[in-house]
């Protein structure tokens, strides 16, 4: 019996030994792996880091390529235009000169050109458009053309004082314009016939003053001339770009 109860406390004893071993060997696993775990873990934060790190500089990369591109796009428009610019007040200043050499050579020669007939319409107010009455002089007027030789058509616009004379200017070019487009469609008059200028209102024919005065400066005056002599014997030297 007394040996039967030594058994079970060598037992016992063997298992608490065991027992103790097992949490011991227990507490020192996890003692020397938790290092390793901790210090895992650390390459994973500064892995995900650095990976944010090389997106974010990817994407400011790519923002400045694109800001680049955009930059250098602009300036190429840019140069574009002002060629494009360039080219074209070159062009206006080469058709101003063209057209300054061409009007001095018609007003020189209108010193050979003498004065057939004339006619002159009324606007109203503000208007630039013919009316029927406007219509019928000028259609009376236009039949003496046919019979006409080596000839151009002075036409004058004119405005009264009321305005700026910058609006003027242009209201009276319109006028003068309307005039033209009316007589070179409906009898095929060439453009080189025609002479024309807007004087605004720098040159009234009648005082601004009263109703009537200002009626009248509202005007187109078209003016036949020639250098015919009426049409007969040889002609005087013609303006040059008459066309004749």
């Amino acid at each position: 019996m007394a040996n039967y109860r030594l058994g079970l406390w060598m037992a016992a004893t063997a298992l608490a030994a065991l027992t103790t071993t097992g949490c011991a060997t227990k507490n020192w696993v996890k003692t020397q792996t938790a290092p390793i775990v901790d210090h895992t873990g650390q390459l994973e934060d500064k892995t995900a880091a650095n990976g944010r790190a090389i997106r974010d500089t990817d994407e400011r990369a790519q923002s400045g390529i694109k800001q680049a591109q955009g930059a250098a796009d602009s300036a190429t428009q840019n140069a574009q235009n002002a060629t494009k610019s360039a080219g074209d007040a070159e062009m206006a200043a080469n058709d101003a000169v063209h057209r300054a050499d061409s009007l001095d050579s018609v007003v020189k020669g209108l010193d050979n050109y003498k004065p057939l007939a004339n006619v002159t319409v009324n606007f109203g107010f503000d208007k630039a458009m013919l009316t029927k009455d406007d219509k019928d002089q000028l259609d009376g007027f236009a039949g003496q053309l046919s019979s006409a030789k080596s000839y151009i058509l002075e036409v004058t616009g004119g405005t009264d004082s009321i305005g700026s004379s910058q609006y003027n200017y242009d209201l009276s070019q319109r006028r003068a314009d309307a005039v033209v487009q009316y007589l070179a469609a409906k009898y095929g008059i060439p453009a080189h016939r025609f002479y024309l200028i807007g004087i605004g209102k720098d040159q009234e024919v009648a005082p601004n003053n009263t109703a009537d005065g200002r009626k009248q400066n509202r005007r187109v005056q078209i003016q036949l001339l020639s250098n015919m002599g009426n049409g007969q014997g040889t002609p005087a030297p013609a303006p040059a770009g008459s066309g004749q």
